[in-house]
């Protein structure tokens, strides 16, 4: 469930980053007395502490100091499932209004407090909970602590200001409605739990969101924001002690005004009303399918088996659905299962993407196979394999300070502790085929099958067809059937290898995990502009299959061993990345070697590559950014690789041959490479590695150039995507590359000026003017080139007033020098993003591969960084007169 979550509730439901088990076991708690407080520093080192105040509000801290950074967050049962109809969309919207002012701040110091001193903030509103969270330097914890508790607490819920916000929800909810996995599920959830709280959405409905006053958020505040309803988290180098008097003086007066009211189950019907499908037409390039069975809310002991359950059927690329409708039938691009367990309902949930002349074979193979599926069939590998991958995602949920409080405040929160976490591995071991087969029989069923298929303009998908498909290939249970199934430590080290290549070991002892990231430069740099797509479409071959093994044993392989392989290209580098518990070393260092030295290559795989990827261009172009960012390199640059699409065309992907992939492969192969290892390793086995691979891979190469690419002539580019809401706006200007040290640390500067909530952009374009939820900057630079945009999605009836407000906050920055307290702000944002991106092994891997492989020393961030502390307002105000004035901007719009 944690991997659920993550992937699912996350992304479509507009919750925060939480992570979360299936298990219920009480945790022991301490109740605080008048006084004293409880002595909590004497307890072992990295201990978690819950303390229980008299008002009823838990605290969780833990102690952990991998990182100088502390985590706070404030967990409230106040969701859209604590709603009613009519107010419906309340809890997200006043997530936003915390955000606009408080009784201590004004608007926009919220965010300015905190990313002034290098931290950020955020919240989230899912179903059951709204959280608000800060991750922050270590030593500004009580500024965390005392931001999100005032956000929460003291709200002004200005009338003005809540006109304002409501726009801005209903552009995000436009937006919404733009992302095909989003409207999946929105329409699922109504179908699924019509009649209960779950039924909308949880950004609420247009007419809903209109009709919400101060009042009323005001008196939901009074309703559902008691401290009984509560849970502070705190999680980082921090003293327990201190935070726990600091959590008591500030949240210890506070007092209960209602009665706690538990939440309902939602109950399963024994029999139900499906099978139900919904089409929507649009244009759209592919099908988007969904479909959802009702199943248990998150502490129901069934939780745990089902999530098995979905894991074999669907949960990666060796489960059966993936296996049989992806690689053999090949009817789909993408299939997956996964469960979905709230608090007091979940949903098990099929999702496929496909071509529309794919729609109807698949879905009568689809309902055959569920028909007659049976997880006693199950074989021991696949069995043991699920339950592996799902510890290991467990686990490895403790990597970041943010994901280890997000899943402890989670489990506390809704598990009732960390007993939980022993409970669930527990039953996890014990999962067997029967319990699995028993649960099958009970939940998916065709009488309980929603569906919700999103499908291109004139397709020829009926709906009633679908319904009849699924009547004639998979009968209902009748009701008798249906009740009756019912570490080490030490420094950084760059060694030299044959040919020119390199070994940078980067030693971790905090997780038995191993992370190495395999960097060669060329890329997309190797590429003429009639092979663009065809670096992307070699990475994508590279690890499907070596001589001695095909692609699904590669696979199954690595699922065994909870591991991940993985290859990527850019616009000059090509990239394999591999991560795995350090116990498998002996297991994985000979496949990868494998992968390198003799790639299959099998045209079977490369056509089902083709596939992939030309989907995946479809995919990108039904969505505005996608379409956008696609479309943004070769509008920008008319030379070089930045001028080619990464993944190329349709057309052109399709031309490549097996021939073309294997040229390409021997050309990139044998360029010198950076090989970065993170985590537990060992050394010795690690060496020996890198040393074969330098010896059989690298040979003499003419020395790759990178190129100084010629901007385009066109200054404007204005794409079309008919049958959505919003416009989309990117104004970039062309600026130095990362070889200019200075520039891009004053780049680096303003971008973080004019970006994030406190940024420029959003105090004027969304605080001021409310015309986006969402506008921002981004920096990207290559070695000898770079450029920054300003983004905004607005409604297409202020692409013109949002146009004038991005030249208004840059002429101001041209006229005026800032104060000394944005650079602070600035700097300390810097300093917090590099932490708080850095923590997992693979992103410090990739870090140090990336750079040394472009010619970069491995520290080049840090003296970004160092380099950044000593920018002046000057600076600043040159670097805008000299790159961003509106003359040498380029403007991509994506319109209706």
């Amino acid at each position: 469930m944690v991997r659920t979550l993550l992937s699912l509730v996350a992304a479509l439901l507009l919750a925060a980053g939480c992570q979360t088990t299936h298990m219920k076991q009480p945790s022991a708690e301490q109740k605080l007395p008048a006084a004293p407080l409880p002595s909590l520093s004497k307890d072992a080192g990295g201990e978690t502490h819950v303390v229980t105040l008299q008002n009823g509000l838990r605290i969780l801290i833990k102690e952990d100091d991998r990182f100088p950074l502390a985590s706070v967050k404030l967990w409230v049962h106040a969701g859209s499932g604590y709603e009613t109809p009519d107010i419906a969309g309340i809890s997200h919207l006043l997530e936003h209004m915390v955000f606009k002012g408080t009784e201590k701040r004004a608007m926009g110091e919220v965010a300015m407090d905190i990313e002034s001193v290098g931290g950020n903030l955020n919240a989230g509103t899912s179903f059951d909970y709204t959280v608000f969270y800060v991750d922050v330097p270590d030593d500004q914890w009580r500024l965390g602590l005392d931001t999100i508790t005032d956000m929460a607490f003291h709200p002004l819920i200005d009338a003005g200001e809540l006109e304002s916000e409501k726009k801005v929800v209903l552009e995000e909810l436009e937006r919404g409605e733009d992302t095909p996995s989003r409207k999946l599920f929105k329409t699922l959830q109504s179908m699924i739990w019509k009649g209960t709280s779950y039924e909308w959405p949880v950004i609420g409905y247009r007419e809903t969101v209109q009709g919400i006053t101060r009042a009323g958020m005001k008196k939901y505040i009074a309703d559902h924001y008691q401290p009984q309803s509560m849970l502070l988290t705190v999680v980082g180098k921090v003293n327990p002690d201190e935070v726990l008097a600091e959590a008591e003086r500030i949240l210890g007066s506070l007092e209960n005004t209602v009665p706690l009211t538990p939440p309902r189950m939602i109950e399963i019907p024994r029999v139900g009303q499906g099978p139900q499908v919904v089409k929507m037409e649009g244009k759209w390039n592919k099908v988007y399918l969904a479909a959802a069975f009702p199943i248990p809310g998150g502490g129901s002991v069934e939780n745990t088996g089902l999530e098995v359950l979905s894991q074999i059927m669907g949960g990666d690329d060796t489960s059966r659905l993936y296996r049989t409708f992806k690689y053999d039938k090949q009817l789909v691009d993408d299939i997956s299962a996964t469960t979905i367990p709230l608090e007091r309902g979940g949903i098990f949930y099929i999702s496929a993407t496909l071509d529309a002349d794919k729609v109807d074979a698949f879905w009568a193979e689809l309902n055959a196979e569920l028909a007659a599926f049976s997880p006693l069939d199950f074989t021991d590998q696949e069995l043991d394999r699920a339950k592996l991958n799902l510890e290991s995602s467990l686990f490895l949920s403790k990597e970041t300070l943010s994901g280890l409080a997000s899943k402890l405040g989670y489990l506390e929160f809704f598990e009732n502790g960390e007993q939980a976490e022993k409970n669930y591995l527990h039953d996890l071991k014990e999962v067997t085929r029967e319990e699995m087969d028993r649960l099958y029989d009970k939940y998916v069923r065709p009488d309980q099958l929603a569906v919700a298929v999103l499908v291109p303009e004139g397709n020829g998908v009926d709906e009633s067809r679908l319904a009849d498909i699924t009547r004639s290939s998979w009968p209902a249970k009748d009701a008798e059937q249906a009740k009756a199934a019912t570490a080490q430590a030490a420094a950084p080290e760059e060694i030299a290898l044959p040919g020119g290549s390199k070994l940078v070991l980067l030693p971790d002892a905090t997780l038995p995990y191993t992370a190495m990231s395999l960097y060669w430069i060329g890329g997309d740099g190797e590429l003429t502009p009639d092979q663009q797509g065809l670096a992307a479409l070699t990475a994508a071959a590279l690890t499907r299959g070596t001589m001695r093994m095909s692609a699904t044993e590669v696979q199954d392989f690595l699922s065994d061993h909870a591991a991940t392989l993985g290859s990527t290209s850019g616009r000059n580098v090509f990239a394999l990345e591999t991560k795995f518990p350090t116990r498998f070393t002996d297991d994985l260092l000979p496949l990868v070697n494998e992968i390198l030295t003799t790639p299959a290559f099998d045209k079977n795989e490369i056509s089902r590559a083709k596939q992939d990827q030309i989907a995946s261009i479809k995919r990108r172009e039904d969505q505005p950014l996608g379409l956008a960012f696609r479309h943004l390199f070769p509008f920008l640059y008319k030379t070089g690789p930045y001028a080619l699409m990464r993944q190329g065309t349709p057309e052109g992907v399709e031309g490549f041959t097996t021939s073309d992939i294997i040229r390409f492969w021997n050309r990139q192969s044998m360029q010198p490479f950076t090989l970065a290892v993170c985590g537990q390793f060992d050394r010795q086995a690690i060496e020996a590695f890198a040393a074969n691979v330098a010896r059989t891979l690298t040979a003499p190469v003419s020395r790759y150039e990178f190129v100084t690419p010629k901007w385009g002539d066109e200054r404007e580019l204005d794409l079309k995507l008919a049958d959505r809401n919003q416009s989309h706006i990117l104004m970039t200007f062309p600026v130095t590359g990362k070889n200019d040290l200075d520039a891009s640390a004053e780049l680096s500067m303003l971008n973080a000026i004019l970006s994030g909530q406190s940024g420029l952009l959003f105090r004027d374009l969304r605080d001021k003017q409310g015309l986006a939820y969402t506008v921002t900057s981004m920096l990207w630079q290559s070695r000898n080139t770079g450029f920054i945009t300003l983004y905004i999605g607005t409604s297409p009836d202020t692409v013109d007033q949002s146009l004038a407000g991005f030249r208004k906050v840059l002429g101001e920055l041209a006229a005026t020098p800032l104060p000394e307290e944005e650079l602070s702000r600035a700097r300390n944002i810097l300093t917090g993003e590099y932490y708080q991106t850095h923590q997992s092994l693979i992103s410090r891997s990739r870090q140090a591969a990336s750079l040394v492989t472009r010619g970069f020393p491995r520290d080049y961030d840090d003296q970004l960084l160092e380099r950044a502390k000593s920018v002046t307002p000057e600076e600043l105000q040159n670097l805008v007169k000299q790159y961003l004035t509106p003359d040498k901007a380029y403007i991509l719009t994506v319109t209706p």
